[in-house]
């Protein structure tokens, strides 16, 4: 991709700040579909919007190659109050771009436009902008809405930019590159009492407490080292005041998980460690299990060309493989259950990490991502 000149970084620049400004969470990304709809539709995509509630996609059929791939950019917004000055700093009290999740819209729309304008490939490109990543619930509302049987698809990819990676570059790693997760809440029911009277009552924080500390042993005595899980009490919700034996204890959980018999293990064992300790503290318990999570694998046979892609593009000194892999989670994972995908990492630099209220998106990064793109669209549909 010719990104340099100044007109199309200047454009790319563009999507970036007003996407930036105007961040919405997960499902409420109505401001930004109007806005990739917009766009797309002035450079000759077919589009649709409201898929899986607040998605995109843009089609884009040219010659009649047979071949069709989707490239993804997610682009839902975070409850975080931004903290850095920036001249493009969200106009949106509490919820900001704290991911980069608008860059990847931003790298995704250079692209688009490039390859409207140069045409320079054969079969059918389907731009897919999807909502709700952080809540790990956009791709699978666009996949239940029916994606693939709209857009029939023989290979997607995905890219996220990565704080602590040299900026501008591209990692890639064939196989198991993120963990699942599992977000679950435990409910533990006892019988509520004045505080001087614990006897009369049944203290489900004292049972919740036990339970935090027992669920610490399920990695460090049932995972083996040399492989990778975790099991984080995020909230411990129970009582108001001193004086007041509660009636209830929450627990929220996030279960992180890197092969599929791990999480088996994993969750069984809180299914058992939960129900041995409400029988042993005489309180009642109830599961409230979240969507099931998955394990992100990249198809290792197109994930090798992609790096190989990406290394003609940009040179040997810019691509690594095998690239890191994350405890952390993504959606697109339920893409990758679906057809064969391929997930990439692009560098940001010494920055803090995404989520943290003083994350900076590296611009410089704009053409790179865009252009990556390009050349994958250009490779698999030529």
């Amino acid at each position: 991709m010719n990104a340099s000149t100044a007109l199309e970084l200047k454009r790319i620049e563009q999507h970036f700040h007003y996407l930036h400004e105007n961040p919405a969470v997960a499902f409420e990304e109505h401001l930004a579909a109007d806005y990739i709809a917009g766009q797309l539709r002035g450079w000759g995509y077919e589009v649709e919007t409201g898929i899986g509630k607040t998605g995109v996609v843009g089609r884009l059929k040219v010659g009649d190659g047979a071949a069709s791939i989707g490239l993804r950019a997610d682009t839902d917004a975070l409850p975080v109050e931004e903290t850095v000055d920036l001249p493009y700093k969200s106009k949106i009290p509490g919820k900001s771009h704290t991911c980069g999740h608008d860059a990847h819209t931003s790298m995704l729309l250079g692209a688009a436009e490039y390859l409207a304008k140069t045409r320079n490939f054969n079969g059918t490109l389907n731009l897919v902008f999807q909502p709700a990543e952080e809540i790990m619930a956009g791709a699978p509302a666009m996949i239940a809405d029916g994606l693939f049987e709209r857009y029939p698809m023989d290979v997607m990819f995905g890219m996220h930019n990565m704080p602590g990676l040299p900026v501008n570059t591209l990692h890639f790693t064939g196989g198991p590159i993120m963990a699942a997760v599992d977000n679950w809440e435990i409910v533990l029911t006892g019988v509520g009492s004045h505080g001087s009277m614990p006897e009369k009552g049944v203290d489900p924080l004292v049972a919740g407490a036990a339970l935090v500390m027992s669920l610490q042993t399920i990695v460090s005595r049932n995972v083996a080292p040399m492989d990778a899980a975790v099991v984080s009490v995020g909230a411990f919700i129970s009582g108001d005041a001193g004086n007041v034996i509660p009636q209830n204890a929450t627990l929220r959980l996030s279960v992180r998980t890197r092969l599929a018999e791990t999480r088996t293990l994993v969750l069984n064992k809180i299914r058992s460690i939960t129900k041995a300790t409400a029988e042993a503290y005489n309180v009642g318990f109830e599961f409230r299990e979240g969507p099931p999570g998955a394990i992100l694998v990249n198809d290792p046979s197109h994930t090798e060309t992609c790096c190989a892609i990406a290394r003609k593009t940009f040179g040997d000194n810019k691509v690594f493989m095998p690239g890191p892999t994350f405890m952390g989670s993504e959606d697109f994972a339920f893409y990758a259950q679906k057809v064969p995908a391929v997930y990439c990492f692009i560098g940001n630099g010494d920055t803090p990490n995404v989520h943290h209220p003083m994350y900076v998106f590296d611009k410089s990064n704009l053409p790179v991502g865009a252009a990556y793109w390009v050349a994958v669209a250009e490779h698999y549909l030529k």
